[in-house]
């Protein structure tokens, strides 16, 4: 059973309350910069458990009469194809989702924002493809100066040059698939707009984390910079606000640094002298209120930090992390007294890869994979790679048997029914490797069901393996990866490869 930490109804009460009372202080228009994930916030799920990951979405929904929504995203991660970690697809095609999710809310999308637009033809490509499926999109381009230069910023060369996105309710959400993507000066500018046309439109933040009322060195808020790690968010005590009203309260970095430039263009903008007084003021944030637990918290905040540092270390093994990025994790562990093996299936997934090394046949030099999860009732199950599947399709037949109090011996999966996949993947789709991986798994447990009650039994339970924990000795392959993510299983992995093949498809 899993213990509860948060309280999402509590959350979604007081925050919805204090948007409303926020846009309340302007002219019936607010522009509310929405950092972190809009949908699917698993971050947020995975360290305040009892957080649901759409309650920003329930959010929404609550106040859809009061919402437009405007989604940004920067340029440059379009061309740079940047991937968005927890879905394994680029920021572009996270644009798209997000409309599809914001959409079967009902919730309406005034439209998305090209930031820091340069006419990159992949960008143009992408914005072709929305405009013809209905969708306005507008391009707001660098700023000379930004964001330094206030005479320019706040002219007509600057916020005056970007479009105006028309929006109709008083409440404009401006949000993106990451962060940096432009939702700060694109509220701002609207702001701008909205002033020259006489309605004094105010601007806020709403960012999860860090939880500004929770200590520095609580777990939730190291948790924030270890996700952060590959940008160097840094937490510290808001020093504005500490001056303002001599009350500690937390922040980080980048909003610190850039608040004396931001209040002078909210000064200017609104004609509203020290309407906010620190970064912390600018924010609109119930999280630290909606915890009812903080020893649950703080241990799945630790958690989480040893997911990322696993991830880093497996992102500078492919190449995409720096490894300053892995060191400041690792300074996060040490600092707390934990380290990896405090994940409870790290040791049990190593010693299944022994094992199978201990199994080999000689003259055999295949990589030996292990894989371990934890059930919901603490109960960790282990599997490991062979001949015929991969360790996370074994890990998972094995399982579901569990689950179900299958005999362990007892085949889910006709030696048949693998064969035949493996004949075609072998003989037709000319494949190097015939073994299954869990997506291929689970077809082929789908196909035996129907003349398998054991199969069929099993299958059941392969929804209740949503939200639980699992560890490789090894880099998933895409089809175990794709598969993990479908069942919603937290997954980390050491950084080592199942194959001393450069290339896997």
């Amino acid at each position: 059973m899993r213990k509860i930490g948060f309280d999402s109804k509590k959350y979604l009460k007081e925050q919805s309350e204090a948007i409303l009372e926020r846009a309340a202080k302007f002219d019936n228009k607010l522009y509310l910069e929405f950092g972190g994930k809009l949908a699917y916030d698993y971050h947020a799920a995975r360290i305040l458990p009892g957080f649901d990951p759409n309650v920003k979405l329930q959010l929404l929904h609550r106040l859809k009469d009061q919402v437009d929504i405007v989604i940004c995203i920067h340029a440059g991660d379009i061309e740079r194809k940047k991937i968005r970690a927890d879905f394994g697809i680029a920021y572009d095609a996270d644009t798209l989702r997000i409309i599809d999710d914001l959409r079967e809310w009902h919730l309406h999308v005034a439209g998305v924002v090209v930031t820091r637009y340069n006419n990159q033809s992949a960008v143009k490509n992408f914005m072709n493809k929305l405009e013809r499926r209905g969708i306005p999109v507008y391009a707001h381009r660098p700023i000379q100066g930004y964001p330094t230069d206030l005479d320019t910023i706040v002219s007509e060369n600057g916020y005056g040059a970007n479009s105006y996105i028309e929006t109709t309710k008083p409440v404009v959400i401006v949000t993106g698939p990451g962060p940096s993507s432009g939702k700060m000066g694109t509220c701002l500018s609207q702001v701008y707009h909205e002033n020259l046309r006489g309605v004094a439109a105010g601007y806020a933040k709403f960012e999860t984390f860090p939880v500004w009322n929770l200590p520095l060195d609580h777990p939730v808020n190291i948790a924030y910079e270890a996700a952060t790690a590959d940008i160097a968010d840094v937490n510290m005590v808001d020093p504005f606000h500490f001056k303002a009203y001599g009350k500690v309260a937390i922040n980080y970095n980048r909003d610190v640094e850039v608040f004396p430039v931001v209040k002078r263009i909210c000064d200017r903008i609104m004609k509203r002298k020290n309407l906010y007084m620190s970064p912390t003021d600018m924010g609109v944030n119930r999280v630290g209120f909606s915890i009812t637990d903080d020893e649950v918290v703080r241990e799945a905040a630790k958690q989480e930090i040893i997911r990322r540092y696993f991830r880093y270390r497996c992102e500078y093994a492919m190449g995409l992390a720096e490894k300053p990025t892995v060191e400041r994790v690792k300074v996060m562990l040490d600092n707390l007294g934990i380290t990896e093996e405090d994940r409870k299936i790290v040791v049990p997934a190593r010693a299944a890869a022994k094992e199978a090394e201990t199994q080999k046949d000689k003259g055999n030099d295949n990589i030996f994979c292990g894989a371990a999860i934890e059930l919901p009732d603490g109960r960790v199950v282990t599997g490991k790679n062979s001949p015929l599947m991969h360790a996370a399709s074994s890990c998972i037949l094995n399982a579901i048997k569990t689950l179900a109090n299958l005999p362990d011996k007892l085949p889910l999966i006709s030696h048949e029914v693998i064969d035949s996949v493996g004949s075609l993947k072998k003989d037709i789709l000319k494949s190097k490797r015939i073994s299954l991986d869990l997506a291929e798994t689970l077809i082929a447990l789908s196909v035996s069901s129907p003349n398998n009650p054991a199969a069929e039994l099993a299958m059941k339970q392969l929804s209740v393996l949503s939200g639980c924990e699992m560890h490789l000795t090894h880099l998933p392959t895409p089809g175990d990866e794709a598969g993990l993510r479908k069942l919603g299983i937290n997954l980390t992995s050491e950084p080592n490869f199942s194959t001393r093949e450069l290339f896997v498809d």
